[in-house]
């Protein structure tokens, strides 16, 4: 009766690792996830960059051949930027940021293009301009710390204190 009991559970594990061996064979087949690329702000068209020239499009025209900008600095002259920027977004993790670019316009007094100037992602600066952190004062404890904090900080209640808590600002009962 026991080999009997024992042939079934070794035939029973036999068939479970061919299957989680069966099963690990068809996961590493499965394809690769593809990213999702998303492309943000204004579309470049190299055929409308090229109609620009520096001395002599006016700001009315380049607005006519490129549309509105995409921000626009009155800071150390008059400028106009059109912004492109590419995301990759894999699976449930936040997406990525690939590639940018940046076109300045930037005009002279007399509302004519001075420059044209192309910038990519690595000419980009990050500015934190919030962090979203409130300092806390006092120490700062571990997980640990935390945990075994509060062993022996347990208030017996004696009869005559039943019912009543701790007291604001008092280490334990009253």
């Amino acid at each position: 009766m026991t080999s009997n009991r024992l042939r079934r559970r070794a035939g029973f594990l036999a068939a479970v690792a061919c299957l989680s061996a069966t099963s690990l064979v068809l996961i590493s087949c499965a394809p690769i996830v593809e990213p999702v690329v998303a492309q943000r702000g204004y579309i470049l068209n190299e055929k409308d960059l090229k109609k620009i020239k520096p001395k002599q499009t006016t700001r009315e025209q380049v607005k006519e051949i490129m549309g509105s900008p995409s921000t626009a600095s009155t800071i150390q002259g008059d400028a106009w930027y059109y912004i492109t920027s590419t995301t990759e977004t894999y699976l449930f993790f936040p997406p990525e940021e690939v590639d940018r670019t940046v076109v300045a316009f930037y005009f002279e007094k007399s509302d004519t293009v001075q420059q044209i100037a192309y910038y990519g992602l690595e000419d980009g600066e990050i500015v934190d301009l919030q962090t979203r952190t409130t300092p806390t004062r006092g120490k700062e404890l571990t997980v640990l710390g935390q945990l075994f904090s509060n062993l022996g900080r347990f208030n017996k209640q004696t009869d005559s204190k039943k019912g009543v808590g701790p007291v604001p600002g008092r280490g334990g009962g009253m």
